[in-house]
């Protein structure tokens, strides 16, 4: 009996970091998806009132436009969170013991969350790209339309029109802003964590737990914002009367945007989309560490 339990409890162990992510990701989805349905209108639009968006929106579509791209939305966060939060889980539970079981320092546990994100987002980045482009497909002329009947049929219609390739237009930023965004979020969410548990609050408690949820949603906001500007347009742009796409890739489409917008022009729509971002990091991390303190009490 003992025998059968071993690898049974060997293949929980390793599976439910990417369980208890994967899960989280899609929890915080569901309560954080028309606020990044606004924030993707803000950046491909001329908008700048994120209340006047989700009013349009919800004009033209009604309420459940402000859901569009839902489905595409959990599927990113099956693939992307279920990945980067499992494999940050594995990175740093193996820095830890390479440290004798001591507090990483900062610039490991920044490491773990670069690598994490990266990986991540290689995994996640088809879904991604669905779901900008449902969420984008109103903002476009009729005749320009793709009308993805949802997640699926956008896969097998970017499939087949563009190859297995186009499943991965935009990876490149995609890639980069979601190093960034991990960076930000899982780094100062283990720093903020030790921070609080310093200042005299009770370590696991829902105070520490809540408050450096807050810090690292912040952190990741800050940190990733240029680089979903760039990835949104890149994975947006369509091509010219003259056949060529206004950016070369997603280094000229910063320059550009740099030389022709200036700098602020990176941080466009940043209060909506710190509303949309930190929310959705601190959902998911709380949904995390719950979801872990449940588990520890179940025994599992």
């Amino acid at each position: 009996m003992s025998s059968d339990k071993k690898p049974t409890s060997a293949v929980w162990n390793a599976t439910k970091p990417f369980l208890n992510g994967g899960l989280s990701g899609m929890g915080a989805t569901c309560i954080i998806q028309p606020i990044d349905m606004v924030k993707v209108r803000l950046q491909i639009g001329t908008e700048t009132n994120p209340m006047a968006v989700a009013r349009n929106i919800v004009q033209e579509s009604g309420v459940g436009g402000l859901y569009r791209g839902l489905g595409a939305g959990l599927l990113r966060q099956a693939t992307y969170t279920t990945a980067r939060l499992g494999i940050h889980q594995i990175f740093t539970t193996e820095l830890k013991k390479a440290n004798d079981g001591k507090a990483l320092p900062l610039w490991q546990k920044a490491g773990a969350g670069l690598a994490a994100g990266g990986l991540g987002a290689l995994v996640g980045s088809p879904a991604d790209l669905s779901l900008v482009r449902m969420q984008s497909d109103s903002t476009l002329p009729v005749e320009k339309r793709r009308n993805y009947k949802g997640v699926g049929d956008a896969l097998v219609r970017i499939v087949r029109e563009e190859g297995v390739a186009g499943l991965f237009k935009g990876a490149g930023p995609t890639v980069v802003r979601a190093m960034a965004l991990n960076m930000g979020m899982l780094a100062s969410n283990d720093q903020a964590k030790e921070m609080l548990e310093a200042a005299g609050f009770e370590a696991g408690s829902q105070t520490v737990i809540l408050g450096s949820a807050i810090i690292a949603g912040f952190c990741a906001s800050a940190c990733s914002l240029p680089f979903d500007f760039v990835k949104t347009r890149i994975q947006k742009m369509e091509a010219g009367p003259d056949g060529k796409f206004p950016y070369a890739g997603p280094g000229d489409c910063a320059l550009k945007t740099l030389r022709n917008e200036g700098f602020l022009k990176f941080y466009t729509g940043f209060p909506t989309y710190c509303v949309r971002i930190a929310p959705h990091v601190a959902f998911t991390l709380i949904f995390v560490s719950n979801l872990q303190k449940f588990e520890s009490r179940m025994g599992l």
